[in-house]
């Protein structure tokens, strides 16, 4: 039986075949390290409107809770809405450039698209509330936002970071009033920190270095 394509074409096909299967592959790999990869700590990430947390936490003096609204409530902390920045920039700073956005994001009634700096990969699970509400500081993960001009990530956020923080809980733990504050945090006598670990009712190491506690 005589053969119906040359060598060469048989190999023209199969490149016409399998090279645009291997660019989606690599495409698809792209795409979830991109989304599976964590912004480098001290990086800076862009911002649709530049925000300085040094000058709104720092010099104005304004609780994380304002702009973070469900970050006692939530998993998520929540980003600052429209509505929020406008409570102040209706009037102050209104006709500023940087803040055009701002303003089309009311008049569009469209979100504005903040870039997160702390992200961490689907597969793991984290939980703002439980943190916040077992006394565990905003400086701890977040650091000194109040001396921040660009918010850039202070910590790894690797799983040893945070298995560190889980062997150990009672060495981080804060008096609840303390949670937000950019203060230097309070040195607790050992009594104190008892008190203070019976009041948070924390769960036990065991439970908290369990695999399904983030991974879920």
């Amino acid at each position: 039986m005589p053969q119906l394509m040359e060598r060469s074409q048989v190999l023209l096909v199969k490149l016409i075949l399998f090279v645009p299967a291997g660019m989606l592959v690599l495409t698809i790999v792209g795409m979830v390290w991109s989304t599976t990869s964590p912004v480098e700590p001290g990086v800076a990430v862009p911002q649709p409107i530049p925000f300085s947390h040094k000058h709104h936490v720092g010099d104005d003096g304004i609780d994380c809770r304002y702009c973070h609204t469900s970050v006692e409530t939530s998993a998520s902390a929540g980003m600052p809405t429209t509505g929020i920045c406008l409570t102040c920039h209706s009037q102050l700073f209104r006709d500023a450039p940087a803040l055009a956005p701002l303003h089309e994001s009311m008049r569009q009634d469209k979100p504005i698209a903040w870039n997160r700096v702390y992200d961490l990969p689907d597969f793991v699970f984290f939980n703002h509330s439980i943190h916040v509400n077992k006394g565990i500081a905003c400086v701890s993960c977040h650091g000194r936002v109040d001396q921040m001009p660009v918010l850039v990530r202070q910590q790894s956020l690797d799983m040893q970071w945070c298995l560190g923080c889980h062997r150990d809980p009672s060495s981080k733990v804060v008096p609840l009033n303390h949670v937000t504050s950019m203060r230097t945090l309070p040195k607790l006598t050992d009594s104190e920190r008892n008190h203070l670990l019976r009041l948070l009712q924390l769960e036990d190491t065991q439970r908290l270095t369990d695999c399904s506690t983030c991974h879920r």
